[in-house]
């Protein structure tokens, strides 16, 4: 069973009286890449933790493909991942564990998982000593083995390298391949328009803009988007 459409209506979080999301209107297709753009302070991470339940909503509807939520099928990547002390291996199979999965079918499954994700050589390394590009891989290999349908990526690659970048950037482009809906924010606009087929736009809280790539970047509708790109993105983008 889907849970798509996704749909927030008047979605709120007012935390203390303050309007982190304030009346969020948006609908997700099952399919792409969304890239979640806006300054900061727009509410960016905290839709995606919205989204996967992690943050309940002070007032409105989420609406998961007229199911009721099931966090099993929604996996979440944050910008600093969350590393056992213990293996490369049995870090990237803990997401099979609670399903039951016997350990020589999860360290089947793992080292297959780490083969893709270029770390099958690292396998019974502690994965606290992974560099951080690496540690980010072995994160989405996490996720990716349990097969999410909604994978929400914050700002994956903040702080790493251009080849870490890449690496990370190839391997969201083979989840999405693999059939995953990606919901991912960044502050990066030259990774938005290579990675996104939407990109929704956020502003003090309420999404301005949702619109596809080409046109977001050429042809922004709100004021905001527009001094947006023309500070963030200077240069000029070819479609």
């Amino acid at each position: 069973m889907s849970l798509f459409p996704l749909r927030l209506q008047q979605v709120h979080f007012s935390p203390n009286g303050r309007h982190v999301l304030d009346g969020v209107d948006l609908t997700l297709t099952g399919d792409g890449i969304t890239i979640v753009l806006g300054p900061n302070g727009a509410g960016k991470s905290v839709l995606l933790r919205t989204l996967c339940g992690l943050i309940p909503p002070s007032s409105g509807v989420l609406d998961y493909g007229g199911q009721p939520f099931d966090g099993a099928r929604i996996g979440m990547v944050f910008q600093h991942p969350m590393m056992l002390r213990s293996s490369v291996l049995e870090n990237v199979t803990l997401g099979l564990r609670p399903r039951g999965v016997g350990r020589r079918e999860r360290e089947a499954c793992g080292l297959a998982m780490l083969e893709r994700i270029g770390l099958a050589d690292r396998a019974r390394d502690n994965a606290r000593r992974l560099s951080g590009g690496e540690q980010q891989r072995l994160a989405l290999g996490r996720v990716w083995l349990t097969r999410p349908q909604l994978l929400l990526l914050d700002e994956p690659t903040a702080s790493l390298d251009p080849s870490a970048v890449e690496a990370v950037e190839t391997i969201v482009r083979e989840i999405r391949t693999d059939g995953a809906k990606i919901v991912m924010t960044t502050h990066n606009l030259g990774q938005a328009t290579r990675l996104a087929d939407d990109i929704v736009f956020l502003a003090e809280g309420k999404v301005r803009e949702h619109a596809s790539v080409r046109g977001f970047f050429t042809q922004p509708a709100s004021e905001e988007a527009k001094r947006f790109i023309e500070g963030e993105l200077p240069w000029h983008v070819a479609f």
